[in-house]
């Protein structure tokens, strides 16, 4: 047993904290990576109880220098975390104490570590946010540079998997920089979530101090204060809504690794990925595994894990705070790690992936890609849509007969099926005419791609302009 006397609340207690129950109940393990902000946050306070006359100003010059002191014992690995002082906060004060005497214990006036914590947690986020958001828009312009390079390249689009229609390459990167697109606006959206200072509403109900909250944001850059306490300690809406912008984006990831393990594959053979970013097999020599696409798929299932434990945590909570709040950070702190590795691994391998235009071009002549052209062309020639689809359909099932591609049957076989076919109707039929058709603003065509591929740029830089501060 510990001797009751060392906790710093243990003032009330007759009895030292079960051994068991005191590692059960520690967080230190894991919430000791908050350091930096709890270190920020108390210098802030330390500052702000100056202001308004609770700590003079030696005093607090004292508890700043102290402050720096541990943060260089934490990064230099010489800081004693105990697990009997529970947290990151406790363990920090202890030592505070230790080095400044009264003044450490002058510092917790006027807070509660359940307004410490959160205030913490949103520090820790909105830099995780901010890493984040570099590595997105890292993975955006690697897709860019690919895009760019491969305007013109045609490949097969395809639905339900099935070879659909031809596109090029550049278009098919375009979606995926609508998809970070929208995860990167999601993100900012959180960020302004995550920016309420909760610091003052104390253990729930706010203080009895007339604590300068005003001061206190503005110095930690928090653009609003928490407008409720029993709120401000017990919410954790801006966690959940990180995750849940995590599992969007996993969704994303994980469409887009699943494209590049299938293209990958002898099958398709469309790219291939550097060997940095490949592994081998124990036993099959000839292998080269697409490990990193595969790995970002598969950690999909824990970001989405990982939204589901917070909104389950979260559910069944009376106001104000409790002791259930301490499995948040796990959780969120995984979401946080796997989404900056994830996003930096897929931005550091994308603009070294080689394109196998041969294959590609092969791919997209298979599978009548050019069909759907066949039926526009007749609708431009007045025969009804519907019409122009069972002609186009009959023709299909014609050259699968013959063993032929659309544009390899000659006029007279195509007016087999339609006297409105003319001789310009080969234009369409190759694969280049094909994508060049696809014109309208947002298509496939290479003179869309090059128009979305500025425009992207553009919409990159008013993106940061209009970041959150």
């Amino acid at each position: 047993m510990n001797d009751k006397g060392s906790k710093l609340w243990g003032g009330r207690f007759t009895e030292a904290t079960d051994e068991f129950v005191e590692q059960f109940n520690a967080s230190v393990e894991f919430d000791k990576r908050l350091y930096k902000q709890d270190i920020l946050g108390s210098k802030v306070h330390a500052q702000m109880l100056v202001r308004i006359g609770i700590l003079n100003s030696t005093d607090c010059d004292s508890l700043l220098r102290a402050l720096d002191a541990i943060q260089a014992e934490i990064e230099a690995g010489s800081f004693h975390w105990d697990t009997g002082l529970e947290d990151v906060h406790m363990n920090i004060e202890a030592r505070l104490t230790e080095l400044v005497g009264e003044a450490g214990k002058r510092l917790h006036t006027g807070r509660s570590r359940n307004d410490q914590v959160v205030t913490d947690v949103r520090l820790y986020l909105r830099d995780a946010i901010d890493a984040i958001d570099q590595q997105l828009e890292k993975l955006q312009l690697a897709i860019l540079s690919v895009a760019k390079q491969e305007a013109d390249t045609i490949m097969p689009g395809f639905t339900h998997l099935q070879v659909a229609q031809v596109i090029t390459f550049g278009h098919h990167m375009l979606a995926w920089f609508e998809m970070i697109f929208r995860d990167r606006t999601r993100l900012q959206q959180c960020r302004v979530s995550v920016n309420f200072l909760p610091l003052g509403a104390a253990a729930l109900a706010g203080s009895s101090f007339a604590l300068d909250r005003d001061y206190v944001a503005q110095q930690l850059h928090f653009t609003e204060l928490c407008h409720n306490s029993l709120d401000a300690v017990s919410d954790r809406d801006f966690a959940i809504e990180f995750c849940a912008f995590g599992a969007i984006l996993f969704a994303h990831l994980s469409r887009m690794a699943e494209e590049l393990v299938l293209w990958t594959s002898t099958q398709f053979n469309f790219i291939e990925l550097p060997d940095r970013f490949c592994t081998g097999s124990s036993i099959m020599p000839q292998k080269k595994n697409p490990d990193v696409p595969e790995l970002v798929r598969g950690k999909s299932a824990r970001v989405y894990a990982n939204l589901f434990a917070l909104l389950t945590l979260m559910k069944s909570q009376p106001l104000a705070y409790n002791k259930d709040n301490q499995e948040d950070k796990e959780p969120l702190f995984d979401s946080v790690d796997t989404t900056h590795d994830c996003v930096t691994v897929f931005a550091n391998m994308l603009p070294h992936i080689k394109i196998n235009h041969e294959r590609l071009l092969e791919a997209a002549q298979q599978g009548y890609a050019t069909a759907t052209d066949l039926a526009d062309y007749l609708v431009q020639r007045k025969v009804p849509f519907r019409d122009a689809h069972e002609v186009v359909g009959k023709t299909v099932k014609y050259a699968i007969a013959e063993n032929k591609q659309l544009d390899q049957l000659s006029l007279q076989e195509l007016q087999r099926f339609s006297p409105s076919i003319g001789e310009d109707v080969f234009g369409i039929l190759s694969l280049q005419g094909s994508v060049a058709s696809k014109n309208t603003y947002g298509g496939t065509s290479p003179k869309q791609v090059a128009i979305q591929l500025k425009l992207a740029q553009h919409r990159l830089q008013d993106f940061k302009a209009k970041q959150a501060p």
